[in-house]
């Protein structure tokens, strides 16, 4: 069991940015070789895939932030991030941070964050 803790969310301007931290740690896990992945969740909208890095380095990206989010992850530290740049009032959701599924799949991932909400007004 991995603990997975967001930060960085809050309220920002369209147009503007924002950078989310998931910092990760367990006994005994080897986060460097797991896939970690970012989802979000809107009112009453199914939780969907952001954003996802493998430990190959390979990345994936939803076709609705291509572009605009970069995903990135340091191994010394533990942590991935999710830089949000462009925001657009459709990003408006809870994000959450996801370790060991495969992809933007939700339903491969059995260990999540709290969630950390970010909220873009026009």
């Amino acid at each position: 069991q991995v603990h997975l803790v967001e930060s960085g969310g809050g309220s920002v301007q369209a147009g503007g940015s924002l950078r989310l931290s998931c910092a990760a740690s367990a006994s005994g896990y080897i986060y460097s070789s797991y896939c970690m992945g970012w989802f979000r969740q809107a009112p009453g909208k199914k939780r969907e895939g952001v954003a996802a890095i493998e430990s190959s380095g390979s990345i994936s990206y939803a076709d609705s932030v291509k572009g605009r989010f970069t995903i990135s992850k340091d191994n010394a530290k533990n942590t991935v991030y999710l830089q949000m740049n462009s925001l657009k009032l459709e990003d408006t959701a809870m994000y959450y941070c996801a370790a060991g599924g495969v992809g933007l799949v939700v339903s491969f991932y059995r260990n999540w964050g709290q969630g950390t909400q970010v909220t873009v007004s026009s």
